[in-house]
């Protein structure tokens, strides 16, 4: 069995106010562009690999991370 037929349907639950954040979320963005509150529900999103930050000239960036589809 491969990985990807395993993963086909594994899910991330997500909260209401972090699907909202992720919406928000269009292409790469600076961080501080964000209210304190976005900033903390990015950092979870984060942590469930729903969006990459990336430190570019001293400026810390994110991007929502895309799903392929197969």
């Amino acid at each position: 069995m491969k990985l990807k037929e395993i993963t086909k349907n594994f899910t991330i639950a997500i909260s209401n106010e972090e699907n909202d954040v992720l919406k928000k979320l269009d292409g790469i963005m600076p961080l501080y562009s964000f209210e304190e509150r976005d900033q903390v529900v990015i950092e979870n999103l984060i942590r469930k690999s729903l969006v990459s930050k990336v430190l570019h000239k001293g400026v810390i960036l994110v991007v929502p991370n895309t799903q392929e589809s197969s």
